[in-house]
């Protein structure tokens, strides 16, 4: 019983948090805005979920109101850590509140973020390499005993048709994810895009409490032959740390796009710069005295691509995944070569009960084989620059850089408003010289952003297996369920030989208005 008892009270603590229930009081509906506002708004139904009908948004004059309300409880019992908080509950909120007006040549959108923090646990960061025990020991460990903030979450004005119906140009604070450029009709591409593709490498790191928004421009031309995107931003503060206010200063990214929409299928070519003049100390594979001697920037340039396509097959509906992608660049001392892939296939089958959809996959992104002693070499970890990494991790305690992940899926439809999900994954680190990687890029200026813990020379890091339930409520509010298991390999039990099992569960619940 101690579970429920837990995660109940952190939802209960996060329910009544007064900012957030005051508006949760009074709900609108989302704003026809430029783009989603939040990564919630951006989620396409699960192919053969009836769409429901939203109430009218609240208008003030010409402006739209806009936002969303969410609230978590989270438990987290990581691998065994004797003497310090490895078992703990706490409980978050976050308000976003905006309000946007269109124009015939421009739109203008304007957000808040307030984030508040309850029950974080005191004593959830142990000495290396255990290091921090999960996000509450993150949380506390960047903000001390601050536990909320608010701060402007999105400013942007959208100037539309620059020399042809097709341009638009976005200028000030906004939220990019990589993959998001173009949303298919189809329902089922749609899901791929969103689950699949979005968020791997650029992402507004939807999962955390506070997030990430990018300080800069956006360029597109849309038509419906083809899309292209161009993006030049810094990344904001947020993501564990809740003043996300400022920029990180010395973080730029580039990233420019072609997709190509195609009858049931996608493709997209891709090309991202990405620059870190922080001068701290990197975190990867080699002794601790080298690398802070090494402190030179990280200019990481990235060329991939991706490929989805749906077909019918056997009485049902079939799916085809390729994600890929190549690095150089320069990582301090050292030259950077890395890859990644990824391959999936799916299937549907027609006129069945709940609708069942299952699925199979494997990743890969390299790890570094031949760890230096001294400076210079080669670093050839796949680097995943700023991602949403709990997209593809939803047992969040590890990322794409130095991962092998063989999974099956399954996602069934018992009625209209109800889903349930399921994966199994095999996730074993690519190589066994290089180190497990924790985290999601930078977040501000004195913390890399990423965690390296030492291997042991094993690849095997756990076996995971976990199931989520989400119930639409209503047409603005929904509740989602998630629980999962990691029963940890060599690498695990080398930082934690205490044990080598983890468990996580969160009950959550959104409401948009």
């Amino acid at each position: 019983m101690r579970f429920p008892v837990q995660l109940a009270g952190g939802l209960a603590l996060a329910a009544i948090m007064p900012i957030s229930t005051a508006f949760a009081q009074n709900p609108a509906t989302p704003a026809p805005i430029p783009g989603p506002t939040t990564a919630a708004e951006a989620k396409p139904a699960v192919p053969a979920t009836k769409p429901a009908t939203a109430p009218p948004p609240y208008k003030i004059g010409d402006w739209t109101v806009n936002g969303s309300v969410r609230l978590r409880g989270e438990n987290w019992n990581w691998f065994d850590t004797p003497g310090f908080d490895d078992n703990y509950t706490f409980g978050a909120s976050l308000l976003r509140l905006g309000i946007g007006r269109q124009t015939k040549s421009a739109d203008y959108q304007f957000e808040l973020s307030q984030p508040t923090l309850l029950g974080l646990p005191d004593s959830a960061v142990a000495p290396p390499p255990q290091g921090q025990l999960g996000h509450g020991g993150t949380y506390r460990a960047v903000n001390g005993a601050q536990d909320g903030s608010i701060f402007l979450k999105q400013a942007f004005v959208k100037f539309k048709g620059l020399g042809s119906p097709a341009n638009s140009l976005k200028l000030g604070r906004l939220e990019f994810w990589d993959g998001s450029e173009v949303m298919p009709k189809d329902g089922s591409l749609a899901w791929l895009k969103r689950e699949r593709i979005n968020h791997r490498l650029i992402g507004n790191f939807g999962f955390s409490h506070v997030q990430r928004s990018f300080d800069g421009v956006q360029f597109t031309h849309d038509t419906p032959k083809g899309n292209f995107t161009f993006l030049g931003a810094r990344p904001t503060e947020g993501v564990f740390q809740l003043n996300g206010m400022g920029e990180v200063k010395s973080v730029h990214t580039f990233y420019g796009s072609y997709t190509k929409p195609m009858k049931s299928a996608e493709g997209r070519l891709f090309l991202l710069r990405y620059h870190d003049g922080r001068g701290l100390t990197p975190v990867d594979n080699r002794p601790a005295p080298v690398r802070a001697a090494d402190t030179g920037d990280i200019n990481v340039n990235t060329l991939g691509a991706h490929y989805i396509r749906t077909f019918d097959l056997a009485g049902g509906k079939a799916d085809i995944l390729a994600w890929g992608a190549l690095q150089n660049g320069d990582w301090g001392s050292q030259s950077h070569r890395a890859h990644a892939v990824a391959l999936e296939a799916g299937y549907q089958p027609a006129k069945m009960k709940w609708k069942p959809w299952l699925r199979v996959g494997y990743f890969n992104g390299s790890g570094d084989d031949t760890p230096e002693g001294a400076l210079g070499g080669r670093h050839q970890t796949f680097f995943q620059v700023l991602p949403t990494p709990r997209i593809y991790a939803r047992f969040p305690f590890y990322n794409l850089m130095n991962n092998e992940d063989l999974f099956a899926q399954a996602i069934l439809r018992p009625n209209p408003k109800t889903t349930i999900r399921a994966d199994a994954h095999r996730v074993r680190l690519s190589s066994a010289a290089d180190s497990w990687y924790l985290g999601g890029g930078a977040f501000n200026d004195t913390v890399f952003g990423y965690q390296g813990r030492p291997s042991g020379g094993n690849k095997g890091l756990a076996n995971i297996f976990d199931v989520s339930i989400e119930r639409q409520l209503n047409p603005l509010t929904s509740v989602t369920l998630y629980a999962a298991h990691a029963s940890g390999g060599g690498a695990v039990a080398n930082v934690h030989p205490a044990g080598d099992s983890a468990n996580y569960f969160y009950l959550e619940l959104s409401r948009k208005f």
